[in-house]
């Protein structure tokens, strides 16, 4: 069921949303060759326990294999989900560092793919292309349009530019729950779904591959990777629904403070 959140909630969720930005920022800080992720993992932990959040990820799932972790950090063909442990990053790595919090009763959820010192011309036209794609699906999360508006802005601007758009995983919505209705692909036809109405709040999330858009799932239950190998980038903000123009709660701004790397144009 979706419920639309008053504006009293909107802070509130604002607010869990602006500290999961910071704890990215925080994170940035340390990304560079020979960190291992499970450091990232710490450094992510301490900032939100110190600032009176709760790691929303941590414990999260079936009661038998729960996340272990307080991020998820997939690495280069790892889409998403994947756990943070020894694994020292290497120069030209990119790691999706995907991160949720509760904070006050309402849950935040960003994420961020890193470039872990310089990257191939082409690998950062896939991270450009899936932030653009991002961006222009917040410009159909608008009161009176639908679900698929949104999944066929991303889907048709990365399929055009040649990446496999995840099929398996979707955006969703939050607020008291780190995952409520409505689900929100990133493939679509415009004009279908559910109907878009104004206080809805979302995590509108591409995942894009470089080649296919087929993935599988490791062993451990939890980490997806692309099936060809291929690597994968994954952008997130929790937006909520307007009139005219969507609001976002999140920032990618004070990511690229840290690493000095601009792929989001709106920070320009």
């Amino acid at each position: 069921m979706v419920y639309l959140k008053s504006e009293y909630e909107i802070e509130l969720m604002r607010k869990s949303a602006q500290l999961v930005s910071k704890t990215h920022a925080e994170v940035a800080k340390h990304i560079k060759p020979g960190v291992t992720t499970a450091k990232l993992d710490a450094v992510a932990e301490d900032y939100i326990r110190k600032n009176n959040g709760r790691p929303a990820f941590k414990g999260y799932g079936p009661r038998k294999n729960p996340f272990p972790a307080t991020l998820c950090i997939s690495v280069n063909e790892q889409v998403v989900h994947g756990f943070p442990g020894d694994y020292a990053l290497q120069e030209g790595d990119l790691i999706s560092v995907d991160c949720g919090v509760e904070l006050d009763g309402y849950f935040g959820d960003v994420a961020y793919t890193y470039i872990v010192g310089d990257c191939t011309d082409e690998e950062k036209k896939l991270l450009i292309t899936t932030v653009e794609s991002l961006y222009l699906g917040i410009e159909k999360a608008v009161h009176g349009n639908k679900i698929g508006d949104i999944s066929a802005a991303v889907q048709s601007h990365c399929e055009q530019r040649g990446y496999g758009v995840v099929r398996d995983l979707v955006g969703h919505g939050l607020g008291k729950s780190l995952h409520e209705e409505p689900s929100v692909p990133n493939f679509g036809k415009p004009g279908t779904g559910k109907r878009l109405r104004s206080g809805m709040t979302l995590a509108i999330e591409p995942m894009i591959n470089m080649g296919t858009w087929k993935v599988k799932t490791l062993r451990d239950g939890w980490t997806i990777v692309t099936a060809d190998g291929s690597k994968s980038a994954h952008f997130e903000h929790d937006v909520v629904v307007r009139e005219g123009v969507a609001e976002i709660l999140s920032t990618f701004q004070y990511i690229e403070e840290i690493t000095k790397i601009q792929l989001d144009q709106h920070n320009s």
